[in-house]
Parts: C-alpha cells; structure tokens; sequence
C-alpha cells in the first residue's frame, strides 16, 4: 500500500523526490496506478470511471526556486536533504500555456534588472484557462520603492499582476487574485483565486471531478452539508443540485473566496460558516450552541447528502461518526489509502454506489479518487 506516496515535488516545481522511488512512465503509468488502485480496494470498487489528464499544459500553478550565478538567476530544482548544484530549469511540459509563455519572458525581466533579482528565492505561478496570471516573488530582503517601481514596469510589460514577499511584506502591482471560469454542467461558473489560497492545479481534471460530483448529486433531493468547500469550487456547482446548502471551512482567507464567489455567480441557497468538522457535528448534535450559527436554524436543514474534500489525513474519528447519520457521502480524496481507512470506517453503514479515478498528476505516483457512499 506504500505505493501511493505524496505527489513529487517535481510536480509541483520546486524539489524532486528521493531518487529511491520508482518515477519510470511505466510504473506511474495511468494503467499502472490503476491496477494498484483496484488491488488495494478489492470486491469494495465496483466499476470505475477514469478521467485521464492531457498529457502537458495541464498544470495551472507551479513554484519553482531561483539560482543565482554570474549575476543571473535560473529556474531550478533540488533534491530534498542534498546540497550542492540543483538542476537547471528550461522548459516545463506541465505549465498551462499562461506558465509556458510567462517563464522565459519573467525570467528576461528579473536578469535586466538587478534590484528584482537580488536575493530573490522563488518565483510562484498563478494562471487561468483564459490566459489571466499572477505572478508571487519571495526575497530573503527586505522591499521598498525601487522594488515598486522595477516590478511596476515589468508588470506592464508582462500583462500580469506581481506580487513581491519577504518577512512581513506583501506588495501587490494589480491585484492578489486571479478569476477562472469552467463550464460545467451546461452553467459557466466563476471562482475568484487568492495567491496563496489552495485551488486545484489541473483545470481539466478539475472539471471532470466537477461534472461527476454534480451528476451523482442529481436526484439525491434534500439539503447538502459540504465540509472543507475552500474557495467553493464544489460548492457552486452543487448548489444547483439540492434544495439547500450548508458549508463549512476553516481557512479564512478560503471563507473569504468562497464568500465572493457565491455572490458572483449569484448562488442564494448557500449558508456559509467559518467552522471546523468536528464543531460542526457538535452543532447539529445539539452538544452545543455556537455564536457563528446563531442566524441559522439548523433544524429547518433536512439533509440527504454529506460531501467532503478531505486533506490527504482524510476524516477523523469525529467526521467519521457524523458522516455515518448521512444516507449519501460524496468523498472526493487526494489520497486513496486515507480514503480506504475511512471506507472500511463506515462499511458497516455504507458501501461504494459508484467510483471514479482522476489522473490530477499524470506520470507521477498520485490518483485523484471521488466514491459515491450510501447507506444500506
């Protein structure tokens, strides 16, 4: 079961994985990590729906760390726990087009001009499928008004927004977000994304999850209770879907997101509330009142359905016993042994109706998984 590890770092953009893994295409083959799937649920899986990843220009953030040498400063990555040289970053075959064109033109711009190059350490990237971008530099200094006024001009000459880090500075040429549209479900839905917020990085493989969620929700009837909803990218979409919604998330800046995003695409069957799992089934089971809940009338919900996008921990013992007063769980996970444990947690409750695989990092170890539970 060991075989699902955390996604490489290489993935992500800025460290590579211990050399000790098996990273061949074939191992982390779609097929392959298929195969592992289907022997690690056994009898439990019944037949599975595969949404297979485009192959690049998939990935629409990335991070990657700068080195410095001879006055100019490269794309590289590391290999955790090893000093010495990194690699050097030329081209990235996952970015989305908007990372593809921005690397080599941000790279230009930060060697022209030494006051954006010094002790610059990393370089984020933040785009949309419609080509919007934002652009996060982290220094190991302190920025002032020369910093402003080189990264203003090279905002302009990008098309993009930038934003400089260091310790206790955030200074922002444009905006802090950015605004992804995907149609789904024959709606064209909008999400307002904070850097530094969590989005999915696979736009295409976000929309699929985003389809299946919304068809297997059809028909259910009822209220939802969505725990961990983020910036609302399920949320939106399932809205449409059930009489009333009720969801929950801890991240403030998250809440704030999701906040905008409900008004924007003007969704007015939603209450939203900074809450925890674990408080949110206190409240419901009357254990005890929270001054956030106060403007609800929780016994007015009839709730059907339960839908969560743990971390890769995946439900606690708490959620899980909340989870058991549901009649359908929609469990999209991140980590297919997490996602296991909690199966087998509710198995004598629950069982698999339907089950999907998501190829969210195509060529590398991790598997996107989205279970249909229902109640016996």
């Amino acid at each position: 079961m060991s075989e699902f590890k955390a996604v490489p770092a290489a993935v992500a953009g800025a460290t590579l994985e211990s050399p000790q893994q098996d990273f061949s295409l074939a191992a982390n083959s779609l097929v392959a990590k298929l195969e592992r799937l289907r022997h690690l649920f056994g009898c439990r899986l019944p037949d599975l729906e595969v949404y297979p990843s485009p192959s690049h220009g998939y990935r629409m953030r990335a991070e990657f760390r700068l080195w410095h040498q001879s006055d100019r400063c490269h794309y590289a990555m590391y290999r955790p726990g090893r000093g010495g040289r990194p690699y050097i970053i030329e081209h990235y075959p996952p970015g989305a087009p908007a990372i593809a064109e921005l690397m080599p033109r941000l790279l230009a711009g930060l060697n022209a001009e030494p006051e954006l190059r010094q002790r610059l350490f990393t370089a984020e990237f933040l785009t949309t499928t419609g080509g919007e971008a934002l652009v996060s530099l982290i220094y190991h200094r302190a920025l002032g008004t020369p910093w402003q006024q080189a990264a203003s001009a090279l905002s302009r000459q990008l098309g993009c927004s930038l934003i400089g880090r260091s310790r206790g500075q955030k200074l922002v040429i444009g905006a802090d977000h950015v605004t992804e549209t995907l149609r789904v479900a024959n709606r064209s839905y909008h999400w307002r994304q904070y850097e530094t917020g969590f989005t999915q990085p696979n736009a295409a493989i976000n929309r699929e999850m985003l389809e299946w969620a919304a068809r297997h929700g059809r028909g259910l009837g009822g209220d939802l209770l969505e725990l961990y909803c983020g910036n609302g990218n399920f949320t939106l979409v399932m809205a449409g879907e059930f009489r009333r919604v009720l969801a929950t998330e801890v991240s403030k800046l998250s809440v704030r997101a999701a906040e905008h995003n409900l008004r924007a695409n003007g969704i007015d069957n939603v209450d939203l509330v900074r809450m925890a799992s674990a408080e949110v089934g206190d409240a419901l089971a009357g254990v005890r009142p929270f001054r956030r809940l106060r403007h609800l009338d929780l016994a007015s919900y009839e709730f059907t359905t339960l839908l969560v996008d743990p971390p890769r921990a995946g439900l606690d013992a708490v959620t899980i016993g909340l989870a058991k007063n549901f009649t359908n769980i929609l469990y999209i996970s991140c980590n297919p042994l997490s996602l296991l444990d909690n199966v087998v947690q509710l198995e004598a409750s629950h069982g698999i109706a339907a089950a999907a695989a998501f190829d969210q990092f195509p060529d590398t170890p991790h598997l996107e998984c989205g279970v249909l539970l229902r109640r016996h």
